[in-house]
């Protein structure tokens, strides 16, 4: 029986699943549906795909009997577009998408989008800043009296009071300005089908207030209050720089699946209330939720539409989810959580023949990992050790002896999945963990023989001992020794290949000597990267928390840290990483003459820049990236990382 079987009676799902979850009234009516039990409201086009958060709620829902309706995109200017589908008969669920809605509107500089990989046809702007919350009003609007859900990223990053980067100020928790009943945080599907069920049998949503993987708000006082390990209150937060670190610091140490620890926080008169995170799934649990009947394609409402976002991950598969890394700039371990949850090789080779047999498949599989690509059922030896552990990362400052760092698994999957018919290719897309990688050398000459389309994306950050403490990331010797190592595997298997480094500009931590030294390392090594991302402070990540208030809530003490703030600082980092653009060179000149280093303007091999009438000469054309070592220089643009 299952999904996720407790005895509880799985109404209607008898029924042959909805090719699409409908849209309309008249596909409501198609599937002989009288009403919805379930809306869920989305700031993203609806793609039947297990990669978009929506569809998989959506899917589950459905497979445990109950009928559920999409609202894609809605326009917010009025609750009209929200009553579409008509009174949902147990609740509306609400996420602003697969993306933050602030990260999904405005760049790192503050500056508006000009595209939205989750919209048709990649217009920007289909959603209002801050989407849950004003999403959430318009279901209370559209139908008074109707439980109001909030999910996804948007919510599971703001359960707590956070810095919001575009008002630069510590925002109350998002339930509170949202006025939802309830907020689902991580990878809810535990969490929906509990809230389905109990609302099913006729209890209140105001009682639901014991399920793990959820967030409240109570009356200041409350007894369940009482009993949870408490972070300084908001107001606190807002005021005392030490505080927010302080709170940041509990809710990242703490936020741990295998422990029974409910986190507090006041807000004035009430308190906000999260509940221990909802339970890693089963292997046998997470198949099931990988293999429900998505069409794997966007509704056909898009028909003669392009959605980007899909375009790049038709013809790929997540094999895991969950991340042990624990990078501070990073905010899975307060949405996915770091336990890693794996499915069986069998599912993950019934999903490739699905896609095989789709109708359009070229014969590559673009992608067959998750979070990080190369963590596939690794975790901690000792499942009582990891419940107590309050490590934030099982890789820095080195591996831990208890992780299991056995990619014998991975290597079967790999293989396995090479010799299924019809397949031709199977690349690895998501980002492979290369202080991980290089306890398997096998796993590395695998990877250079199999599975790289040309160019490997790597995640360095950084090189300078600083911005890696405060990324927590390993140190630059770890990516220098797996650049030698590609290099080797890939020559002995025949390959010109080349690596694509990640990396970070005005992160926390980053003085502007480091950035001089990155680029001198990048010229040296041959590296001339065609974009970079500079640092976003998103909400809950450690790394935020240090941009906002100076000090590193890695460190008991909360040390003070250095922070690049303005536009003029992070452009310089970001300039130093693009040393070879000649859009930079003023810039560049100016600095590295405050920095003491005029002997790295010039027209010789030493030389960053050139001086500046050489770049102000007519006719002077750009450098270009010229060739390099299969370890060195990458002759393609390097992607954007998604954002943290």
């Amino acid at each position: 029986m299952s999904f996720f079987e407790d005895g509880a009676t799985r109404r209607g799902a008898w029924r042959t699943p909805a090719p699409a979850l409908p849209m309309s009234q008249e596909e409501m009516e198609a599937l002989g549906y009288a009403e919805c039990d379930v809306v869920l409201v989305t700031g993203d086009a609806y793609v039947d795909h297990p990669s978009f958060g929506v569809a998989v709620i959506g899917r589950v829902l459905e497979a445990a009997g109950y009928r559920v309706g999409i609202v894609a995109q809605p326009d917010w200017r009025s609750a009209a577009d929200f009553g579409r589908l008509g009174r949902p008969r147990l609740f509306f669920g609400v996420s602003g998408g697969n993306l933050d809605s602030m990260v999904n509107r405005t760049t790192a500089d503050r500056k508006i989008r000009t595209d939205d990989a989750y919209s048709p046809d990649g217009q920007a702007l289909r959603r209002p800043e801050r989407a849950a919350i004003v999403y959430a009003q318009r279901c209370r609007e559209a139908f008074p009296g109707v439980p109001v859900i909030m999910g996804g990223i948007e919510a599971s990053l703001r359960r707590f009071a956070h810095y919001d980067y575009w008002s630069e100020r510590v925002r109350r928790a998002i339930l509170l300005d949202a006025k939802a009943d309830l907020l689902l945080f991580g990878n809810a599907e535990r969490a929906v089908l509990e809230v389905a069920r109990r609302l099913a049998a006729g209890e209140a949503v105001q009682n639901l207030q014991d399920v793990r993987g959820s967030a409240l708000s109570l009356p200041r006082g409350h007894a369940r209050a009482d009993a949870a390990l408490r972070l300084p209150s908001f107001e606190e937060c807002a005021r005392d720089p030490a505080a927010f670190a302080r709170a940041t610091r509990l809710a990242a140490r703490e936020s741990h699946a295998l422990r029974d620890i409910s986190l507090v926080q006041a807000h004035g008169d009430r308190e906000v209330l999260a509940n221990p995170p909802a339970l890693p799934l089963t292997e046998s649990e997470l198949d099931e939720v990988a293999e429900l009947p998505y069409s794997r394609r966007p509704h056909p409402a898009y028909a003669g539409h392009r959605i980007p976002a899909w375009e790049t991950v038709r013809h790929s598969v997540i094999i895991l989810r969950g991340c042990f890394g624990g990078c501070s700039f990073c905010s899975l371990w307060a949405h996915e959580g770091r336990v890693v949850q794996s499915r069986s090789v069998a599912s993950v080779l019934r999903e490739l023949e699905r896609i095989r047999d789709g109708g359009d498949f070229t014969g590559t599989i673009s992608d067959l990992g998750g979070p990080t690509a190369n963590m596939y059922r690794m975790g901690c030896r000792d499942l009582a050790r990891d419940r107590e552990c309050r490590r934030l990362s099982c890789l820095y400052p080195k591996i831990c002896p208890n992780l299991n760092t056995d990619h014998g698994p991975l290597l079967e999957l790999y293989r396995r999945a090479r010799a299924v018919p019809g397949v031709r290719r199977v690349l690895i897309g998501s980002g492979v963990r290369h202080d991980l990688a290089l306890c398997s050398s096998e796993y590395v000459r695998e990877l250079c023989a199999h599975h790289v389309g040309g160019h490997l994306k790597i995640a360095p950050e950084h090189v300078c001992a600083g911005p890696l403490a405060c990324m927590q990331k390993p140190g630059v010797e770890l990516f220098e020794r797996f650049c030698e190592v590609f290099a080797r595997f890939s020559r002995e298997a025949g390959k010109e290949q080349y690596l694509v480094p990640y990396l970070i500009a005005a992160h926390p931590g980053t003085t502007d000597h480091d950035m001089l030294e990155l680029a001198l390392w990048l010229k040296a090594h041959h590296f001339r990267p065609d974009q970079v991302q500079t640092f976003l402070p998103s909400p809950m990540t450690v790394a935020t928390a240090m941009y906002a208030t100076g000090r590193n809530p890695l460190r008991e003490d909360l040390p003070p840290v250095e922070v690049p703030r303005g536009l003029r600082a992070r452009r310089l980092h970001k300039a130093f990483i693009r040393y070879h653009d000649r859009a930079h060179w003023p810039l560049l000149r100016e600095a590295l003459r405050r920095l003491g280093r005029s002997d790295l303007i010039g027209t010789g091999r030493a030389a960053l820049v050139p001086p500046a009438a050489e770049s102000s000469a007519p006719g002077t054309p750009r450098r270009s990236p010229g060739r390099g070592r299969a370890s060195g220089l990458a002759r393609r643009k390097a992607r954007p990382r998604r954002p943290a």
